[in-house]
């Protein structure tokens, strides 16, 4: 009777496997964590103090990943900066770094936990993922010596990355990812000497990683999707929502969309800092998505995923996405055009003054075309048809071709292009297009409040974006968000 009890969990752990190896879908979950954040400080506090701060976040974490696996999870992905929060130097999160060895070393801290030194936070995480047999997916830090003789190596003779970290069911650690695109914040944090582009097998499909910023650009992401063909990615994140085009929800699902993969993407959540906006996004449109910018509390999201999405019968077919607007002539009113910035990108606009029309706006030589009925026009509000091919951002400077049909926050032309989350006017059809420069087009539809449109639009495979019966919800912006990874400047690593 012992010896049965004592196999009890290794054979139901085994039938696991093999359930979820014999299916052709799988159980994903996110958690999107309000973070507790550590007291600002540029000098580093004890580790005991450190471990105390990331021991509060992981008992938060702890509890949605025992729910998820309770509810059937394989997998659950939580935030960046999830464990430690952020608001620190490079001196001060010191403190609350670990070494993180290579997966190659067949490792469960759970089980070894002071086998490659000091490791509280990794032998945590791996029993959470052992005790619940589930994949925990969560962001650390890592350290690492350096030679000082190496003009690369910092100063203080150690390296220091934004790292995730992956768990599998019985507390191994299977991978591990230094982030690569750092946002202009992270000073705390070096670049990996390399782009790594970090994938694993599962029971249930191929797994690549990425963490936040990395998502805009070709290494590590287009990698990982177009070169070693994954299924499912795995984003922890912590997304300052930027409205028209780079809320969470609105360009994770546009992503995961356009890549064909899916995205399980795990935001932190703070509202001070437009911090929301968590999903499980597949290439058919979001499966479950959370976006909450009036409470503080945490939130878990639980959906049932296809295992293979390039081999479902639903998978969309490939896109032309210049075919229909090559095809087409400029219409009235091409000319009647006006410059605004989104941010600081100066776009091409063309207002919208009649309740149904077609329109042709281009910015170069890039054209983008709508078509679309409103169901009533009203005179406190004004949409605009935008076009926009160039460069975007501070740091790291990347190439945007944007198509967009987006309201303006007044009826003054000049706050077109500004921030708005709010809208009265719903359209009875719409039909976007552009001639774009990339096969890497991302389809984006948000409705008043934020609130994404599943179901209610589609991507044609000569590269209209329509609607399919109306509009549900008033409408903020529909937009084709192109990426031109070869015009890209160089990452600062290589400059």
């Amino acid at each position: 009777m012992l010896f049965s009890q004592a196999l009890l969990p290794t054979v139901v752990l085994a039938l696991a496997a093999l359930q979820a190896l014999a299916s052709d879908t799988f159980i994903a979950a996110i958690y999107e964590h309000a973070v507790i954040l550590p007291d600002p400080t540029e000098e580093p506090i004890s580790p005991d103090n450190a471990l105390a701060l990331m021991n509060k976040n992981m008992d938060v974490l702890e509890g949605a990943i025992k729910e998820a696996a309770q509810k059937g999870a394989h997998i659950i992905v939580t935030p960046e900066n999830g464990i430690y929060g952020w608001r620190y130097t490079r001196e001060s999160i010191y403190p609350y770094l670990e070494d993180i060895p290579d997966p190659v070393v067949n490792w469960i801290p759970c089980t070894v936990p002071s086998r490659f030194g000091p490791a509280p936070v990794q032998k945590r995480l791996s029993c959470m993922a052992r005790n619940n047999s589930i994949y925990v997916v969560a962001n650390i830090g890592d350290k690492k010596l350096c030679d000082s003789s190496d003009p690369k190596c910092p100063r203080d003779g150690h390296c220091q990355y934004n790292t995730d970290v992956v768990f599998d069911p019985q507390g191994k650690l299977v991978a591990r990812y230094h982030k690569y695109n750092l946002f202009r914040s992270e000073t705390h944090f070096n670049y990996p000497k390399e782009p790594e582009a970090v994938a694993f097998e599962t029971p249930f499909g191929k797994f690549g990683i990425f963490t936040c910023f990395d998502i805009l650009f070709s290494e590590p992401a287009l990698v990982l999707v177009s070169k070693m063909l994954v299924d499912t990615m795995l984003f922890p994140a912590a997304w300052k929502n930027v409205l028209p085009f780079l809320t969470a929800v609105e360009f994770h699902s546009a992503w995961a969309m356009g890549m064909g993969v899916n995205l399980l993407s795990a935001n932190t959540h703070n509202t001070s800092m437009a911090m929301t906006g968590s999903g499980l996004f597949t290439p058919e449109g979001p499966a479950a998505y959370h976006h909450d910018s009036a409470t503080e509390e945490g939130c878990l999201l639980l959906a049932e995923l296809s295992t293979h999405p390039r081999l479902s019968p639903t998978y969309p077919p490939a896109i032309s996405w210049s075919l229909y607007a090559t095809s087409i002539k400029k219409f009235p009113g091409q000319n009647d055009t006006f410059s605004g910035a989104v941010r600081r990108d100066i776009f091409t606009f063309n207002e919208l003054r009649h309740e149904a029309g077609n329109y042709t706006v281009c910015q170069g030589d890039r054209c983008c075309h709508l078509v679309y009925q409103m169901s009533n026009k009203r005179e406190d509000e004004v949409y605009v048809l935008g076009a926009f091919d160039g460069l975007h951002g501070s740091l790291i400077k990347y190439h945007w071709q944007i198509c967009t049909l987006l309201k303006c926050l007044s009826t003054d032309l000049s706050t077109c292009g500004q921030p708005v989350e709010m809208a009265q006017t719903r359209f009875e059809m719409f039909s976007l297009s552009g001639t774009f420069g990339t096969s890497y087009v991302f389809p984006e539809v948000l409705y008043s409040g934020v609130q994404l449109a599943p179901g209610e639009f589609e991507v044609l495979s000569d590269g209209r974006l329509k609607s399919k019966r109306g509009t549900s919800r008033p409408l903020i912006t529909v937009t084709l968000f192109g990426r031109l990874y070869e015009k890209d400047l160089p990452h600062p690593l290589r400059t």
